[in-house]
């Protein structure tokens, strides 16, 4: 490439991105030459800086046109736009609990890798949502997977961190080779990698032996993507994951991980196998086709997930287990392919940010003082810290959607949506009420530890300013969006045209 052409590429629009990426240098060489025993927090607070003005320049890109350089690798679309102020807010909240983690074996208080390494995996989750060719959409997940499998082992002298920190790897590199090996499928019968170009071409596919090889590659792709997304039965690596590794990095997981899983998974499945056609062009697209697969796995997910749960006497664990079904909820929201299908989700997403960073932050002040992550340590929460108590009971109603909450405006529109389907899909409505119906159970639970519980230690809990932080936006958000939800749907339907950039080139 010539330097004019070089100069003339509109790298504008990868402005949130470079912000991202220069204050990663920053901080690499700030923990360079600081001098060792002085705390890392620092680091941590300009990374939530970073990620605040990388969201403003984000904000300043709604409404604008469908953008794109690089050959097409790199798009600006409202759905990118979307799902990136989702992540941006998401790793914000999590360096928020970040710097107000302080573990009892004290190792993470020197490691700056440990503020950093969040904005790598953001880095990484925001190049998939702007990616318009498979090789930009696969850096951008593995430089997610990598930056994840080192905060979930960072806890080097603990050996749950190190257990979670090797299961992750392996499970990881698994569904990346079974990704890759869906993706090369593709590749083959196609001649390209544009996301775009190949819908164009399989959108005339006849050849029946081109449709089959199109099939596995489509069942690789889902079950390669699966364990991205802790869906059963690929979940496995998720509770231990969970329980070992450090609380945010638990929380950075469950929320942004998933988020990322969920994009990548639309982007691809929406544009290539929503096009591919089974036989000529005008016959149904594979994706169509393929919609009781889907519907499996998205009601096995949520069964899995909720009756698991039941018997966790872990609240990590527990999380993992409600975070696996959660993932079944956007799966039946995914499987019923209508026009609400991107708002659904995403919404869905936006509220599960909300209640889920918020319980995270409850449990990493809870299970620092107990020095365990025992449900039965919650038991006369309400007594020791009852602002703590009166939020999570807020947020774990929220999770299990009930009215009043975002919660329950999220299930409400995956909900619907399944019988707005055509065909609807009663049966998988029927399992997700009953799957809801199950998490009261758990969830109220841990109510019951909180706020009917004597506590065996009744020392007071102190909220460190950073958790407190989350507290107030995650519970003011949770009833705000439950309450007034149109706030969200407005500003999607006003200022960003998901469907209508979606399959549009720039």
């Amino acid at each position: 490439m010539s330097l004019e052409s070089f100069q003339q590429i509109n790298w504008s629009i990868m402005t949130p991105e470079f912000i991202i990426l220069g204050v990663i240098a920053l901080l690499v060489l700030m923990d360079l030459f600081m001098p060792k025993n002085m705390d890392r927090k620092i680091i941590g607070w300009i990374g939530i800086a970073a990620v605040f003005a990388a969201m403003v320049a984000t904000a300043a890109m709604v409404g604008g046109p469908v953008e794109s350089i690089l050959a097409d690798t790199f798009r600006v679309d409202s759905f990118a736009l979307a799902f990136k102020l989702l992540l941006l807010g998401g790793t914000g909240l999590v360096l928020f609990l970040a710097v107000s983690y302080q573990p009892k074996d004290g190792v993470e208080r020197y490691q700056a890798e440990f503020y950093y390494l969040f904005l790598a995996g953001l880095l990484g989750a925001m190049l998939m949502t702007s990616s318009g060719d498979l090789i930009t959409l696969y850096v951008g997940l593995e430089l997610l997977s990598i930056s994840s499998y080192i905060l979930a082992g960072i806890r080097k002298f603990h050996k749950q961190s190190n257990e979670s920190a090797m299961k992750y790897v392996i499970n990881g590199s698994i569904s990346s080779a079974i990704t890759l090996f869906g993706m090369s499928y593709i590749y083959g019968l196609t001649g390209t990698t544009n996301i775009l170009d190949m819908a164009v071409q399989l959108s005339t596919l006849s050849n029946s032996n081109h449709v089959y090889l199109l099939t596995i590659a489509f069942f690789m792709l889902v079950v390669g993507l699966a364990f991205k997304l802790a869906a059963a039965p690929f979940h496995m690596w998720a509770p231990d994951v969970y329980q070992g590794a450090a609380t945010p990095v638990t929380a950075f997981l469950s929320v942004v991980s998933k988020t990322a899983g969920f994009v990548i998974i639309i982007r691809i499945l929406l544009t290539v196998f929503g096009f591919a056609a089974t036989n000529g062009q005008g016959s149904m697209p594979i994706l169509y086709e393929m919609q009781d697969y889907l519907a499996v796995i998205a009601a096995v997910t949520m069964i899995v997930g909720n009756v698991v749960a039941l018997k966790q006497s872990d609240i990590k664990r527990m999380f993992a287990y409600s975070s696996i079904a959660h993932a079944g909820y956007l799966l039946v929201a995914l499987t019923t392919l209508t026009e609400n299908m991107f708002y659904s989700v995403w919404f869905y997403l936006f509220a599960y940010l909300f209640m889920n960073l918020g319980a995270f932050a409850v449990i990493q002040v809870v299970t620092e003082k107990a020095g365990s992550t025992k449900i039965a340590d919650f038991a006369g929460l309400y007594r020791r810290a009852p602002v703590l108590a009166v939020a999570m009971g807020i947020l774990l109603i929220s999770l299990a959607g009930f009215p009043g909450t975002a919660g329950f405006i999220g299930k409400l529109n995956i909900f619907l949506g399944a019988f707005y389907a055509e065909p609807s899909h009663y049966v998988l409505a029927s399992i997700m009420i009953a799957a809801t119906v199950v998490s009261y159970f758990y969830y109220f639970g841990v109510m019951t530890q909180i706020f009917f519980r004597p506590a065996a230690d009744r020392s007071k809990v102190e909220i460190p300013f950073g958790v407190l932080v989350v507290l107030i936006i995650t519970v003011v958000g949770s009833i705000l969006f439950g309450l007034m939800p149109n706030i969200a749907f407005d500003f999607l339907q006003n200022h960003l045209d998901i469907i209508g950039d979606f399959f549009t080139g720039a």
